[in-house]
Formats: C-alpha cells, sequence, structure tokens
C-alpha cells in the first residue's frame, strides 16, 4: 500500500515537471489550433524541448498505472491534488508566473488535504478492485468524452469572435479535465488487465476491453486540445482546473463503476472524504482570473 504512494508522489512530480516543460517549450512555437491536429502534432514534434515535457508525462502514465494496482481510486486522487503545490511552485519559479495571496494559502490547505488522505490509507484495510464491467464504463465514458469535446469547441467558436473576453482558461480547463477523467479509468482498468504472466493471455484480455481504445482517443485528443489551451493560458490556472475535474470525475465515478467501497472506519472514513473535498474546495475557490495590470500613470 506505502509503495503506491510513493509512486502516487513520483507520478506528481514528473507530470509537473512535464507540463512546466511543454509549457515552456510551447512559448517559442508559432500559434496551435485545436482544429488543425495534424499540424499541432508536426510542429510539436519539431521541438526537442516540448519532447523531454513529453516524455516525462509519459513516464507518470508508467507510474500511475503502479498507483491504481496498489491503492483505491480515491485515495489515489487526493494524492494526486497534491501535486499541484509542486506545480504551481515551479510555474513561478521557471515561468514567472506569479502566485496571487489566495493561491499561497491554498497550497497550504491543499498540503493539509494531502497528510489527511495518505493518514487515511491502511494497510490491509483498502480493497482495489480488479476490474470493473466493460460496457458500465463505457456508459460512464462515452458521454464524458462527447461532453469535453463540445464544450472545447464551443469555448474555441466564442475565443476565435472579435472584440471577445480574454479567454479564462476556465472551459478549456474543463473540457480537457473530462478527457483524462476518462483517460484515468482507461488507466485503471488496463491496470486491472495486466494481472497475468503469461504475455499473450495478458495482450488478449487487454485488448479485448475498451481500455486501450479509450486511451489511444484521449491520449491523441487530449495532446491536441491540452497543448493548444496550455499555450494560450497560465499553467497555474488551466492544469489546477483540469486535475480539479480529472480527479472529482474519476473518484466519484470510477469508484462507483469499479465497486471499490470507501473506508469503514469513521475516523478513516472523515479522513479519506474530507481530505479529497478539501482538495477540491480549495481548488475550486482559487482565482480565475490573472489580476489586472496597474495603469500606467
Amino acid at each position: 500500500m506505502w509503495w503506491g504512494v510513493g509512486a502516487a508522489l513520483v507520478a506528481n512530480a514528473l507530470y509537473s515537471v512535464g507540463f512546466v516543460v511543454e509549457k515552456r517549450a510551447l512559448g517559442s512555437l508559432p500559434s496551435l489550433s485545436a482544429g488543425r491536429p495534424l499540424q499541432v502534432i508536426r510542429v510539436l514534434a519539431t521541438s526537442p524541448l516540448w519532447i523531454v515535457g513529453a516524455l516525462a508525462l509519459a513516464a507518470g502514465f508508467g507510474a500511475q498505472l503502479v498507483v491504481y494496482r496498489a491503492l483505491p481510486i480515491a485515495a489515489a486522487q487526493g494524492i494526486f491534488v497534491s501535486g499541484l503545490v509542486l506545480l504551481l511552485l515551479l510555474s513561478s519559479a521557471v515561468l514567472g508566473e506569479e502566485s496571487t495571496g489566495r493561491e499561497r494559502y491554498a497550497l497550504g490547505g491543499v498540503l493539509l488535504a494531502l497528510l489527511m488522505v495518505v493518514a487515511s490509507v491502511r494497510e490491509g484495510e483498502d480493497v482495489v478492485s480488479g476490474g470493473a464491467p466493460w460496457p458500465l464504463v463505457l456508459l460512464v465514458c462515452v458521454p464524458a468524452l462527447a461532453a469535453g469535446v463540445w464544450l472545447y469547441v464551443r469555448v474555441e467558436s466564442r475565443a476565435a469572435k472579435r472584440h471577445r473576453v480574454p479567454t479564462s482558461g476556465i472551459g478549456y480547463g474543463v473540457a480537457v479535465g473530462l478527457l483524462y477523467g476518462v483517460s484515468s479509468l482507461a488507466i485503471k482498468g488496463t491496470s486491472s488487465r495486466l494481472t497475468s504472466t503469461d504475455l499473450g493471455e495478458a495482450a488478449l484480455s487487454l485488448f479485448g476491453s475498451p481500455y486501450p481504445y479509450l486511451l489511444l482517443f484521449t491520449a491523441v485528443a487530449g495532446l491536441v486540445m491540452s497543448q493548444a489551451a496550455l499555450q494560450r493560458c497560465r499553467a497555474s490556472l488551466i492544469v489546477p482546473v483540469c486535475t480539479t475535474v480529472t480527479c472529482l470525475f474519476t473518484a466519484v465515478l470510477g469508484t462507483l463503476a469499479f465497486g471499490e467501497s470507501l473506508p469503514e472506519d469513521p475516523l478513516l472514513l472523515t479522513l479519506r472524504v474530507g481530505g479529497t473535498a478539501l482538495a477540491l474546495s480549495v481548488l475550486l475557490a482559487m482565482p480565475r482570473h490573472d489580476p489586472q495590470p496597474a495603469a500606467a500613470p
């Protein structure tokens, strides 16, 4: 159980570094549009710095597979939220994205939430699901994918209008968060299929399920949509929103779909639910817009 916590913290570090490196690389690339996906992929492939960031995210994906083999979905999401602390620190130090006073207070709240969730994990008391009926998974994932793509297209169409209000990034974050929520459930499902030591049997079990195909779609669509959005918005704004939606979607619907139960001990249950709720509440209360620059005298 505790090596799952360690793997989650490693995944947090890799994801935070990957997003910040990608954001740094995007600043020197031509303007990207999700409406031209092939051009987006071609432009990104020409940036060595962006590729370094993508490799860090891929390593985080590998660590996440380990996490879902060792921790219940709800506990894993509570720890993943804590990665935003490192992200905000890195975005300030590397990208020069200054945090506001409210954002700095939010760091303390997220850290407290992390401690609460980790304290709720007890070796031998949490049951990690071995799988879920794939029709139920599709019933959860397909509407979420449709809603994410629809919302992204709607935000893009509004952003393209002349004399528009500057895009805050909230809509982008929610849309991409829905896709990554589906991806997170697909990662959980993939980890449950990779239990056999026989490679042929494991491959047959995996590719006979919807999980690799959900991962493929969310990987390609999420890549194009997230990079176009990340180029336009602060990483310290869009990534917390995206992560909040992803964690909430995965913790609630994933726990139901995979049939995992919460701790029976009242204290552990309070820590688990309270820590996750605190982390989500803190992130939802963070400022949604950059402060207006001071007027020149």
